[in-house]
């Protein structure tokens, strides 16, 4: 696990839910405290480590080492409870599948809290079998606590546990010792359910789950890959058999008892609640999956076992001679697996993937922006690219921003009222837009009415003249439209006029004007033009005039520049 997560760990790009770790783990304890006050309380844990983590040397690599770390710690821990509950050869079957799981993969290379979680619910799993064979129960209580601060849907795994005892018909000691480590935990993560309840607005987003939610689930926690899956579910199903234990045996954990509550329970309790308010994304019943491998490596030693019996002719005479040839037949078995679902992890190595890459974003506005160009971020939370790379956005100009992020206490900073952006606008002739593109082409509308400014500004009075980057997040150069405005009111444009202010001069101001008289009509055009020699700096506007007794002409039209993948 640690060589898959260690791979490809620097993809040169984050995306905007890393950013937004990497951003608040460099701000002050204070300036975090006063942010969960606000939004994610829920990971406030989490953001205190990467606190100090990110003191150390502030960097993408080492944002995500943490989670590298977890998930070969989970790896280990699902290898111990194979070995507590079956044998060392389904132990280490197990911990293998686990390391080459696409979805494990996945979260060890990400800069969040999941894969921190699943390794405290894993050794809180392997604590909850330890205490029932005479462990104590309060180092289970002290794990999970802290797992679920880490994140409060790890409490579900409480379900799990439970379902797990039902299973083993433990007697009322187990049940006692059990309920008072589940109180605790739940009473110590009462104040932040109770704050996190008041940030719900966060979640909004989310959709009630179906059925499918849950096919892809299955597949992510057995192999997505065809054969693989087919394979896994097989095993899996196998793995069943022995659930609740020989008869007479009560009071013990069996594999299949342990591991089928923890993979099916937290995802259904999840999924049941949001079909009345959406709560379901896979990533937080992540833990779950420690499950699936323990299943799946239960099944192949139930069919080890059937084909030992068979070729050995009898019940009691398979075994210990063959046994490490089974053993690596299993381990080649699950080198195979890793081979054909090579491809989806070498694909998961790249920033494309994911919903955006801020990275990219920020090297383009690095290389195209100009000192002391303006930038519009829509909406507000597109800022997040200027928080994780604030290298790359130095020197240009936020419009929109009236107070920073970490100052305001909110992840993304304060803005300017509406006619105080529009008034902001109306004196750019460029500016670069950093922005959803459904947003920017009308597939889903904002409620504040700053953004609902924002897009009615850049629609009505500028025009795209480049687009640089299409994906999860555009970035754009907007240039004002030639005489867009009323007549009287001062635009911008470049014109080539002979004569007038040298070809190819920028023309900051044209005014239009008509005049009447008592012949013919006629128009004037006065073009504003700045001093040559203070050019690139704020000078006051020097005047060419110009006279026509006709219209001028419409100057030629601004096309956009070729798009750049």
């Amino acid at each position: 696990m640690l060589g898959t997560g260690l791979w490809g760990l620097d993809r040169g790009g984050m995306w905007r839910d890393e950013a937004v770790s990497f951003q608040v783990g460099r701000r002050t304890v204070p300036q975090i405290w006063q942010l969960l006050h606000d939004v994610d309380a829920v990971h406030g844990l989490y953001y205190l480590l990467m606190h100090a983590v990110l003191a150390v040397h502030p960097g993408e690599v080492v944002l995500r080492l943490p989670s590298v770390c977890a998930a070969a710690l989970t790896a280990a821990l699902v290898a111990a409870l194979g070995t507590r509950l079956a044998r060392p050869r389904v132990g280490l079957w197990a911990g293998l599948l686990y390391a080459v799981a696409p979805m494990a993969g996945h979260y060890a290379q990400e800069g969040r809290s999941y894969a921190l979680v699943a390794a405290g619910v894993t050794g809180a799993t392997l604590l909850l079998v330890r205490a029932l064979q005479g462990g104590s129960w309060w180092g289970y209580g002290a794990v999970l606590g802290v797992t679920c601060w880490l994140h409060e849907f790890a409490v579900l795994v409480l379900c799990a546990h439970a379902g797990s005892l039902a299973l083993a018909r433990v007697g009322m000691r187990a049940w006692r010792g059990w309920g008072c480590a589940a109180g605790g935990v739940v009473l110590s993560l009462l104040p932040m359910a109770v704050v996190s309840w008041g940030q719900a607005a966060q979640v909004a987003w989310l959709r009630r789950p179906t059925a499918s939610s849950a096919e892809e689930l299955l597949r992510g926690f057995l192999g997505p890959a065809a054969g693989v899956y087919a394979a896994c579910l097989a095993l899996a199903l196998l793995g069943l058999s022995g659930l609740s234990g020989p008869a007479g045996r009560r009071g013990q954990f069996t594999l299949p008892g342990v591991a089928l509550p923890l993979t099916v329970v937290p995802p259904m309790v999840l999924m049941s609640a949001s079909q009345i308010s959406p709560l379901y994304v896979d990533r937080y019943v992540l833990y779950a999956l420690s499950g699936a491998p323990l299943l799946v490596a239960g099944g192949a030693e139930w069919v080890a076992g059937a084909v030992g019996r068979l070729t050995a002719g009898g019940p009691k005479r398979h075994s210990s001679v063959r046994s490490p040839v089974v053993t690596l037949a299993g381990v080649l078995a699950i080198c195979l697996a890793f081979l054909l679902q090579l491809p989806l992890l070498r694909e998961d190595r790249d920033p494309r993937t994911r919903a955006d890459d801020l990275g990219a974003v920020s090297r383009v506005v690095a290389r195209e922006a100009r000192p002391g160009d303006a930038v519009v971020f829509v909406p507000g939370s597109a800022r997040n690219a200027a928080l994780g790379y604030p290298r790359a956005f130095r020197g240009v100009r936020d419009v929109a921003l009236a107070e920073g992020a970490a100052e305001s206490g909110t992840l993304y900073g304060r803005e300017a009222g509406a006619r105080e952006v529009r008034d902001r606008l109306a004196r750019l002739d460029r500016v670069w837009v950093v922005a959803d593109p459904d947003l920017l082409a009308g597939r889903w509308s904002p409620r504040s009415p700053v953004e609902r400014t924002k897009l009615a500004v850049l629609r009505r009075e500028f025009a795209v003249r480049e687009e640089i980057l299409r994906g999860g997040t555009a970035v754009r150069l907007y240039v004002r439209k030639p005489l867009s405005a009323p007549a009287g009111a001062s635009r911008g444009c470049r014109v080539d006029h002979p004569g007038v202010a040298g070809p190819g001069t920028h023309i900051c101001r044209v005014v239009v004007t008509r005049r009447r008289s008592a012949s013919t009509p006629s128009s004037a055009l006065q073009l504003h033009a700045p001093d040559p020699a203070r050019v690139g700096r704020s000078a006051p506007l020097v005047t060419a005039g110009l006279i026509r007794t006709t219209p001028p002409s419409a100057p030629p039209p601004v096309l956009p520049r070729p798009v750049r993948w």
